[in-house]
């Protein structure tokens, strides 16, 4: 259930903002977020990007609390694979 409001969300954005990478949230013991080819999956798989994070941070990230770019400096966040992905996912938040 605690990713479930978020995973919502970010489904409602793929309605406006196209998103066709495979791209992975994953916020260790809380589960997975994981967007592919325009869907979105609860279920871990590989992906291009997969951004790390807790999910109190990704909360604090989504309403605009946490600065995803000081965050990523201070280690809050960490980004493996193509960090070109990474950078559209706050296009897909705002959605």
């Amino acid at each position: 259930m605690p990713l479930t409001p978020i995973a919502e969300k970010i489904e409602r954005g793929l309605t406006k903002v196209p998103f066709d990478e495979s791209l992975k949230l994953d916020c260790g013991e809380d589960g997975v977020i994981v967007l592919q080819d325009g869907v979105l999956s609860r279920e871990d798989a590989e992906t291009d990007c997969t951004i790390s994070m807790s999910r109190s941070n990704l909360e604090k990230l989504m309403k605009g609390d946490l600065n995803p770019m000081a965050a990523f400096m201070m280690g809050k966040i960490k980004v493996s694979g193509e960090v070109a992905i990474a950078m559209r996912l706050g296009q897909l938040l705002k959605g």
